[in-house]
């Protein structure tokens, strides 16, 4: 990785190096970091946090938290550190593979956790070999949420997001371990099926499944021109740093 692109984020808030050529995040990352609901401080870890996208724009929204991020690359790893230190803010980062993590996070659990596991299972390898790690599964899905919910502190939240196809995994995987389960579809456009899920669960909780309202990308019916087209909601969350937790919060 030697071409790097300075990308803003949240207004510009947060500038963040990323690889020219390769796996760079974007919305996902950013919703998904807008769907924790941390408080300061609070600790978070991110398994797979790339160069650190979501944990810093969680960090953006919501001072004092303790984040640490587990990366398997090397030099997303020294990314995510640098990117962290370049928006003044604190991040440890352990590089590392999550089917055998480094002693120092096997030590330690967490009020949070949140992931944003690969979308797309083994197969053919693309030119850019760190953007098919980053895509492609080497870890099955059940095996990242595995090592989630080991890390969380009895009662802590998992936070993560995924292919809307993968739904039935995910709640596989967490049912008798985590409860509380709430579901937000993320469809493009009003009509279209969600393409992306953010889950929601609580580690031992034992509260029912709960499946929101989509929340809806863009506000028109199909792409009519150059530039972004965001929804107000999609506006709020990706440029203003809005929070999502408000959705997710169970109203009685």
């Amino acid at each position: 990785m030697t071409e790097l692109r300075d990308d803003g984020f949240l207004n510009g808030r947060l500038r963040v190096l990323q690889p020219a050529r390769g796996y760079r995040s974007g919305a996902d990352a950013v919703m998904l970091a807008a769907a924790c609901a941390a408080r300061p401080g609070q600790s978070v870890l991110e398994l797979g946090c790339g160069a650190g996208v979501a944990s810093l724009c969680l960090a953006a929204r919501v001072p004092g938290l303790v984040l640490m991020g587990l990366e398997l690359q090397d030099s997303y790893a020294n990314l995510a550190r640098q990117n962290a230190a370049r928006n003044g803010l604190s991040m440890t980062v352990l590089t590392g593979d999550l089917s055998s993590p480094p002693a120092d996070l096997r030590a330690a659990s967490f009020d949070h956790v949140i992931s944003n596991p690969p979308y797309f299972m083994a197969g053919t390898q693309g030119p850019a070999a760190d953007r098919t790690v980053a895509r492609q599964e080497r870890l099955p899905l059940h095996g990242w949420i595995d090592a989630a919910l080991r890390r969380l502190k009895p009662a802590g939240d998992l936070t993560l997001i995924q292919r809307a196809d993968r739904l039935d995994q995910v709640i596989a995987a967490l049912l008798g371990r985590a409860g509380a389960i709430t579901v937000l579809p993320i469809a493009a456009r009003a009509g279209r099926e969600a393409g992306r899920v953010l889950v929601t669960a609580r580690k031992g909780a034992r509260a029912p499944l709960r499946l929101l309202a989509p929340f809806i990308m863009h506000d028109a019916p199909c792409h009519t021109r150059d530039g972004e087209d965001f929804s107000a909601a999609a506006r709020a969350v990706l440029r203003d740093g809005a929070d999502l937790t408000r959705l997710f919060a169970k109203v009685s």
